[in-house]
């Protein structure tokens, strides 16, 4: 049996109907996975594939998904299965077409009623991805602590591993120590994306914003819309609708900075020393707003 048949029984069991593997062509899919769209007779499904070992990584994306569909607010792709077939991983999804014209002011609409679906603790109940790189989502009460132990943390303690020490290591601690005086607020948790770039949201045919690729979590809604400013691709309008329909507070500019710094340093580690000065240049900018 070959692996599109496996690939195939999975697709049966999972929607209840008899689905065959009559066509499959490549897309894009990113860096990380192998993507393949396979069709039957009038049903089609997007196929993520990856080595064996990334089974847990596809099975928490799916678990995330669902989360995202659950909470009724943006459309995210369908889950359909995962599983293990001719030595990869793979995880299966409903298959958008993603070719519409994107209403920015729409989805940020949507993005805010997104983030008003909250949870009691910050993190989640389970760990994930953030790129390739393992996310930490032990469940905290404290954002602060949260965000000192499941995200600055680890992503420094990476680059040192990654031979990035010196400055980097002597300047992050300190802004380690100093995270309360920077984050400042006490957020609800609310449930993110949380790797909310230009290239993981689209429009469905009709417009409807669609975001997919995530790595959910619990946490201040102000680390998704930072994310959002990190790489581009949002424009004003989105912007200007998440306010309207959940305003920011000054401080979130200094904040920003301080979200964006994880993905910074998560590129440095997954990518090199491109992102070293970028991430020196952060930590020096929220250095000095604590003095």
């Amino acid at each position: 049996m070959t692996r599109w048949d496996l690939i195939a029984e999975h697709i049966s069991a999972a929607t209840g109907k008899p689905f065959r593997v009559r066509h499959q062509r490549p897309v894009g899919g990113g860096c990380i996975n192998r993507a393949v769209i396979v069709e039957d007779q009038g049903h089609a499904f997007f196929v993520k594939l990856n080595a064996p070992d990334r089974l847990e990584m596809f099975e928490a994306e799916s678990e995330g998904l669902e989360a995202l569909a659950a909470a009724r607010a943006i459309r995210v792709p369908r889950p359909i299965c995962t599983g293990l077939a001719g030595g990869e991983s793979f995880l299966v999804l409903e298959r958008l077409d993603l070719g519409g014209r994107f209403d920015s002011a729409r989805a940020g609409r949507q993005l805010a009623e997104l983030h008003r679906t909250t949870a009691e603790r910050f993190g989640w109940h389970r760990d994930n991805t953030i790129g390739t790189t393992p996310q930490i989502n032990t469940p905290h009460q404290d954002w602060v602590t949260f965000w000192r132990v499941c995200r600055l943390g680890p992503q420094l303690a990476r680059a040192a591993a990654n031979g990035y020490r010196g400055r980097l290591q002597t300047d992050g601690e300190r802004l380690l120590s100093r995270l309360e005086a920077l984050i400042g607020h006490r957020p609800v948790p609310s449930l993110l994306h949380g790797d909310l770039w230009g290239g993981n949201i689209g429009a469905t045919a009709e417009g409807e914003p669609v975001i997919f690729d995530p790595a959910v979590y619990y946490g201040d809604r102000e680390a998704d819309l930072a994310m959002t400013e990190l790489f581009g691709g949002f424009d004003a309008r989105f912007m200007a609708a998440y306010r309207e329909a959940w305003p920011l507070d000054p401080a979130y500019a200094v904040r920003r900075i301080l979200y964006n710094l994880y993905h910074v340093l998560n590129h440095l580690n997954l990518f090199g020393g491109g992102y070293l000065q970028q991430s020196h240049s952060m930590i020096g900018r929220l250095l000095a707003e604590i003095g």
